[in-house]
């Protein structure tokens, strides 16, 4: 809850109503001030706070003038006891409202995994969703940190389903080539892991060559990106792959398995290796399509007919 309240503000959604005043009349105290602050962080919130400094202390002044009790009360009202349970419950009764449970946790976990986490990548977003649905369902939201681990939860599974159900699709001999991207790469040193020969003349993994930029223009680095292109069409990747997902999210897997080295990528399980540089090969081979076919300027016949299998 945001901290700067202008007066008109603070009059418009922190005034208590009548039938505010009639719920707090039978209180006195700390107990009728947390009562009344409780009862309206959660008209305007739709949960709890999860301390005293969440209620912006202009609020704090204000009700407190209108309970008629003094506002540093506020700082001895009981959070740990049995008389804020039965306030809690109290006020969601009041606004119709019932306490979470672990089946709904479950429940919202399910529904992120299905339905959201497909097409939004932010998890504060997904955050907000989750407290958008209790909200609708007047169901309490957990709380935030709950939400944060609940988010997770629903992250993790998606992933774990969208990568098996990617590796169903990729046939044996196209994970075998997936593989061999990553296979015999140099570590930091710059000598081929457990001795082998460096896959390429330049000392780089076909995984490192097939991340790097084109470089300067030039026929050398034209038949490079020519090289790259037939290497990823060899892997023979499904056409539908990725057919029933956002590009947006085929880009985030893409960008990931930009970002990782081979040795991170052979510590992963299979299916999310895989998916990941399926993902990469995937997207690289429609943006090395478009650059070479937009690059009319360099594009001799013999280099058309590498890519286009002409006489």
């Amino acid at each position: 809850m945001r901290q700067d309240w202008e007066p008109e503000d603070l009059i418009e959604v922190w005034t208590l109503l009548e039938d505010d005043m009639k719920r707090v009349r039978n209180k006195s105290g700390a107990t009728r001030l947390g009562f009344a602050l409780l009862l309206k962080f959660f008209e305007v919130e739709a949960r709890f706070p999860e301390s005293a400094k969440e209620i912006p202390a202009a609020a704090v002044d204000y009700v407190a003038h209108q309970v008629k009790v003094p506002a540093g009360a506020w700082a001895d009202y009981d959070w740990q006891g049995d008389r804020i349970k039965r306030h809690r419950k109290e006020i969601r009764e009041a606004y119709g409202f019932r306490a979470n449970t672990e089946e709904d946790q479950e429940r919202l976990a399910e529904w992120l995994a299905a339905e959201l986490c497909p097409v939004e990548l932010s998890r504060d977003r997904l955050a907000a969703a989750v407290v958008a649905r209790c909200r609708n369902e007047r169901i309490e939201p957990p709380a935030p940190g709950r939400v944060g681990r609940l988010v997770g939860k629903a992250v993790k599974d998606f992933e774990a389903q969208f990568c098996r159900s990617r590796v169903e699709r990729i046939s044996h001999a196209t994970r075998s080539r997936l593989e061999d991207l990553v296979a015999s790469s140099e570590d930091e040193t710059g000598e081929a892991a457990d001795g082998e020969v460096a896959v390429s003349g330049s000392g780089r993994s076909h995984f490192a060559e097939l991340k790097a930029d084109p470089g300067s223009p030039g026929l050398e680095s034209l038949l490079a990106e020519v090289n790259k292109l037939e290497r990823v069409r060899r892997l023979e990747l499904p056409a539908d792959l990725f057919a029933d997902v956002s590009e947006k999210l085929v880009d985030a897997w893409r960008a990931r398995a930009s970002k990782e080295y081979p040795a991170n990528l052979e510590r992963m399980k299979p299916p999310r290796r895989l998916t990941l540089l399926a993902a990469l090969c995937h997207v690289r081979q429609t943006e090395i399509t478009d650059s070479l076919v937009g690059d009319r300027l360099w594009r001799p016949r013999v280099i058309n007919c590498r890519l286009f299998g002409c006489g």
